[in-house]
């Protein structure tokens, strides 16, 4: 019994949820999203409620069930309310500036790294005095949100000794001693 997959989904006012030939789609006031899924797995919504059905016990089925109904759960979240990933940039002279849809980024390298980011992803950057650069990035796509940070992340990764590098916001890294004299 998959506790996941057998989940319901609440979808609040202004939120509709359409499937048809095997692709689901969520459309809310933050846009619209689109997923694929097996032939046989069914939406039953009713009283702004929907659950997701498997067409049978097998193992493969089980396993989707609760794929779709998390995917499906995230699609209803991002178009309703939208999601959000701060990172923290901890080191000396660590820098980000925005300009659009161009996130540029001093990290200690010979040249700064400018990143593209996609149409659907909102970047902000703020620097205080005596406190580190953040990068706030926002969208109604998890998926692409989560690859987004993930590759700003892995320009400077959080390194062990002095805790310099790219963090998310609240992550705790586990320091190392270093050379013991």
């Amino acid at each position: 019994m998959s506790r996941i997959g057998n989940a319901i989904i609440s979808i609040p006012a202004g939120t509709t949820v359409e499937s048809k030939d095997g692709v689901v789609t969520v459309k809310g006031k933050n846009g619209e999203m689109t997923q694929a899924i097996k032939e046989g797995f069914e939406l039953k919504i009713e009283d702004g409620q929907m659950t997701v059905v498997r067409p049978s016990e097998s193992k493969e089925d089980k396993a989707l069930h609760g794929l779709y109904r998390a995917l499906i759960n995230n699609m209803v979240t991002g178009v309703t309310e939208g999601f959000k990933k701060e990172l923290e940039l901890v080191g000396v002279g660590y820098r980000a500036a925005a300009q659009g849809q161009r996130l540029d980024l001093s990290l200690g390298f010979s040249h700064n790294i400018v990143l593209e980011l996609p149409k659907e992803v909102k970047v902000e950057t703020t620097a205080e005095k005596g406190k580190n650069p953040t990068i706030i990035l926002t969208s109604h796509d998890n998926q692409l949100l989560g690859m987004v940070t993930a590759k700003i992340r892995s320009f400077r990764k959080p390194e062990p000794y002095k805790g310099k590098g790219i963090k998310f916001v609240g992550e705790i890294i586990r320091r190392k001693a270093g050379k013991s004299a």
